[in-house]
């Protein structure tokens, strides 16, 4: 393997991932190691890396770190790695990436293995899990940093109980040759989990060329409790109030202020068209 670089969001895990730096350089093969800054992000560091020829790019963080680094790759023959060093890890853990050990998931990097999966495209920019309309980025939007770092996956579901209290939007959701759908949040994914371990897209494959989309047509306290139960067991698609299908092309838009976010980060306002780009992405993953 050609040395590698690896890209770590050093606030990850409650800012205890610059801790790891260290650990990362004296991995195998001595990986280089920058760090992301307010100024200088994921995205911008993996462009740069690869015009300066590396071959193997690794996000080391969570999941908005690993959609950063995907955005600066994309379209380029590099490989790319995964530490999953952050508060939520879901991409990883949809390819059986270790968290929690840097040292087996390095050597998911070293052994070369790979997978070539779906790009997914929203409004133009590139997500690899999750995108979430209306509750779900809501709750991303609401989660204050310092009760990120101080609780984790916990500080999510304590801002899911004050959202989920508000009037909640219309969003209209059209597909092609589909018509028009109509609830008060959405879930697009690519991989097939949510959350962590929930496989909210019971159909969905990395590789299909397919976005699987999940509409949820109620949000009072009661129906997000049921809604999670119903994920929790994994019958969610047979909810009356719950709609499930696959697309190419997803358009989601409202008459209301309706946040969206990509990978666990905001990014903007609808509408907004998703939809599988032409490129792929060549992952490190476990064979």
């Amino acid at each position: 393997m050609n040395k590698a670089l690896i890209i770590l969001n050093p606030e990850a895990r409650g800012g205890r991932a610059i801790d790891l730096r260290s650990r990362m350089e004296a991995l195998p093969g001595g990986p280089e190691v920058r760090l992301t800054t307010l100024t200088l992000d994921a995205r911008r560091l993996a462009a740069v890396a690869v015009q300066e020829g590396f071959k193997t790019i690794v996000a080391g963080g969570g999941d908005g770190t690993v959609n950063g680094v995907v955005n600066g790759i994309a379209g380029s023959d590099v490989d790319f790695g995964i530490l999953p060093v952050g508060t939520m890890n879901v991409f990883a853990t949809e390819l059986g990436i270790p968290s929690g050990n840097l040292e087996r998931a390095w050597s998911v990097v070293t052994a070369g293995s790979t997978l070539t999966l779906d790009l997914p495209l929203a409004n133009g920019r590139h997500f690899i899990q999750l995108a979430g309309v209306g509750l779900d980025a809501e709750v991303v939007k609401n989660t204050p940093g310092h009760s990120k770092r101080a609780l984790g996956p916990l500080s999510y579901l304590l801002t899911l109980v004050q959202i989920a209290a508000a009037k909640p939007p219309r969003v209209l959701v059209e597909t092609d040759g589909e018509g028009r759908r109509e609830g008060c949040f959405v879930l697009i994914g690519n991989g097939r989990l949510y959350g962590g371990p929930f496989p909210l897209f019971k159909r969905a494959s990395l590789s299909d060329g397919l976005l699987d989309v999940v509409i949820f047509k109620n949000q009072s306290h009661w129906d997000v409790v049921r809604y999670f139960q119903a994920i929790a067991f994994g019958n969610h698609p047979e909810l009356e109030d719950v709609e499930y299908f696959q697309s190419r092309v997803v358009q989601v838009s409202s008459s209301s202020s309706v946040p969206v976010e990509l990978d666990g980060e905001l990014a903007g306002m609808l509408p907004f068209r998703f939809s599988i780009d032409n490129l792929r992405l060549r992952v490190l993953a476990p064979a």
